[in-house]
């Protein structure tokens, strides 16, 4: 019986999902306050951070150094001495960011000072959330019905705990179409929502990575248990791969939210200031992220003489590797928040150019736009632009909106063109606002007014839009004095 030694060689893809990415995707979808929260945490439990003082701005020299400091730091936390392959973060660019925006006095006939009457409390809700993505989605009248009940029945933190039958009994649908519209509702924003447990949770957001699963999704199928127990090896022989491996997917599914529609809940009342400006300079409007109140990192003088040093006088090995873990931490900090905020300023810059009628005339001229406009103009993803389109907002001429504001989907004209839904309930609005109110006007009677005006628009679709508005029925507007 002979043996024969071969050696091959096999490419495969395998999940590395690196720390730099989770922060960096955590970051991008805090609000402003929870950002600012996140800065401060860091600075408290980081010593290698410092925030940067206002009059060191002014110093270029201090900006020249700040851009040193910080590639030398990378170098000693990637292991890297070699300054010349530390290119791949633009530095400069990062250093340029980071001194404020000018402010709105700061411009000729600066007399748009900001009203801080426009500065509003706003609590929404995960139905609210979830309805409006459901507009977007490009379905059916009686699909976007079953999404709303399937919505309805999902608890405070995101899951659908009713079953398909009881739901049908109760709302009078086949239980066969509740079925077939639940995938859709989980692929919404936040991941893992429209889950009926916690696995089903967990696996949403596994195939919500961009990155091969596979080992992933058989762990939280799988192995749960062991999961819970930390019981590593146990996973790395069943799945046939090292350690290390299960133990940096295990890191993964702990930074997963296991109740996604708990964002949503609050108390509290959130007072919202704008993460971006957006002038008009002469004839065209300006777009500047608002930095104001938020921390200015930098390596710590007493860690860049160290930085400086021979690894042999920087103590003992415990206490290198502390510091390279901690240079490490403040190196992606960094980065994440110069890629968040360069993401917003994209996103925002994208919407003022595809929204410049809304801009020059106000709200009723806003136009028909979809995620997917915006992520294919600055080439991101759709979910990326629904993070940054969250929970962040912008100060215009017209106001202070949320960013998700300016994303409608389209109501077809007689004439073959579209109309934003927006604008259709401004004009419902309008109409109510001044119609007889002896004689308030019926959901088919401004139907028919919309159709004159050339917007084709169902009835059901107009209700819809009138409940969204908070405008009672005709039956509940008629007064009889």
């Amino acid at each position: 019986m002979a043996m024969n030694l071969k050696m091959s060689m096999k490419l495969s893809q395998q999940l590395r999902m690196t720390p730099q990415l989770q922060q960096a995707i955590k970051l991008l979808q805090l609000s402003r306050v929870e950002l600012e929260e996140e800065i401060s945490k860091e600075l408290s439990e980081n010593p290698i951070l410092e925030e940067i003082q206002e009059t060191a701005d002014e110093d270029p020299r201090a900006k020249t150094q700040l851009t040193e400091d910080l590639k030398a730091a990378e170098a000693v936390a990637t292991g890297d001495s070699d300054p010349r392959k530390q290119d791949e973060f633009e530095w400069e660019n990062y250093v340029e960011s980071m001194y404020k925006p000018p402010q709105q006095s700061g411009f000729e006939g600066g007399e748009e000072v900001m009203n801080y009457e426009n500065v509003v409390s706003t609590t929404q809700t995960l139905s609210d959330y979830l309805l409006w993505q459901m507009s977007l989605f490009g379905f059916s009248e009686e699909e976007e019905g079953t999404v709303s009940i399937l919505i309805s029945y999902l608890n405070d933190d995101g899951y659908l705990e009713t079953s398909f039958d009881e739901i049908a009994k109760e709302e009078s649908v086949e239980a066969s179409e509740l079925a077939v519209m639940l995938p859709f509702l989980q692929e919404f924003d936040p991941p893992g929502v429209g889950a009926r447990n916690l696995k089903e949770c967990l696996l949403i957001q596994a195939k919500m990575l961009q990155e091969d699963t596979t080992d992933l999704v058989k762990i939280i199928d799988n192995h749960l248990p062991d999961l819970e127990r930390k019981n590593y090896p146990a996973i790395a022989r069943a799945l046939g791969v090292d350690v290390q491996e299960v133990v940096e997917m295990s890191q993964i599914i702990l930074g997963m939210e296991p109740k996604p529609g708990r964002i949503f809940i609050s108390n509290e009342t959130q007072y919202i200031t704008p993460d971006v400006y957006v002038y008009k300079v002469a004839e065209q409007y300006v777009v500047s992220l608002n930095e104001d109140g938020l921390p200015r990192l930098r390596i710590s003088n007493l860690y860049r003489n160290l930085l400086k040093k021979d690894n042999k006088d920087q103590g003992s090995k415990n206490t290198q590797e502390y510091v390279q873990d901690k240079l490490r931490s403040a190196i992606w900090l960094i980065k994440s928040i110069h890629q968040r905020q360069r993401t917003i300023y994209k996103v925002a810059e994208s919407i003022v150019k595809h929204q410049t009628e809304f801009f020059d005339k106000g709200p009723a001229f806003i136009k028909p736009m979809i995620l997917r406009d915006i992520a294919n103009d600055i080439g991101m993803h759709e979910s990326t632009v629904s993070r940054v389109t969250t929970n962040k907002y912008v100060h215009t001429p017209r106001g202070i909106f949320e960013l998700k504001y300016f994303f409608n989907s389209g109501i077809s004209k007689t004439d073959g063109d579209s109309v934003a839904s927006e604008s259709v309930k401004i004009k419902i609005k309008e109409m109510v606002d001044t119609e007889n109110p002896k004689n308030p006007l019926s959901d088919q009677k401004i139907v028919e007014l919309l159709r004159k005006d050339g917007i084709d628009i169902a009835r059901r679709t107009v209700a819809k839009y009138r409940d969204i508005l908070k405008i009672l029925p005709s039956s509940r507007r008629k007064r009889y004095f």
